[in-house]
């Protein structure tokens, strides 16, 4: 039996029991080189192979949330960790999910009362609040377009508020498409 995307992009119901563990990945890098880190809550889905370089032992791990700061990934999404790469992590599998991040240079309570339901009405879900931003997951196949003027519209509301995607762009160069979502859009 096939999934929808919707039934795979959130936390299976196996993954509902397992517990939540958080691991430290890197969201940036300082000027002097030091590695920002983000804890982000995952599921442990088993251990995998031994690090090359590290010798340490990987396991693969599922986002149960969608990172503030970690660029390139969202909720649902795959992971290996650790991995000998420059984010320390290897992706093995995207859910489908949008990772779209709300900022606000004040308090975001007005943004979050609009915002959220209509996001919720898109099966989309809140997965981070604090008093400045909001990070919300929606599945791609709602489409850019409906997403795009629905934030538009919200944030434009609000004086100082403003969104981006967190997964749809390069990280190195923050405009270049990722086009990842193209097999999860691609006709059956």
């Amino acid at each position: 039996m096939s999934m929808t995307p919707f039934e795979d992009s959130h936390a299976s119901a196996a993954d509902n029991d397992a517990p939540k563990l958080h691991i430290p990945l890197i969201a940036g890098y300082r000027p002097d080189g030091e590695g920002i880190v983000e804890q982000v809550e995952v599921t442990a889905l088993g251990a995998d192979e031994k690090s090359k370089s590290s010798n340490t032992l990987a396991a693969q791990y599922r986002l149960v949330r969608s990172p503030a700061f970690v660029r390139g990934l969202a909720a649902g999404d795959k992971i290996r960790f650790p991995a000998d790469t420059k984010e320390g992590y290897e992706l093995i599998q995207r859910s489908g999910n949008l990772c779209l991040r709300v900022l606000s240079k004040s308090n975001i309570d007005d943004v979050l009362l609009a915002l959220t339901p209509e996001i919720e009405l898109l099966d989309g879900i809140l997965d981070i609040e604090t008093p400045r931003l909001l990070v919300y997951s929606i599945h791609v196949s709602i489409g850019f377009q409906a997403i795009e003027i629905l934030l538009d519209r919200i944030s434009g509301q609000f004086a100082g508020t403003l969104w981006y995607y967190g997964n749809v762009y390069d990280p190195a160069d923050g405009v270049t498409p990722l086009d990842w979502w193209q097999e999860f859009l691609a006709p059956v």
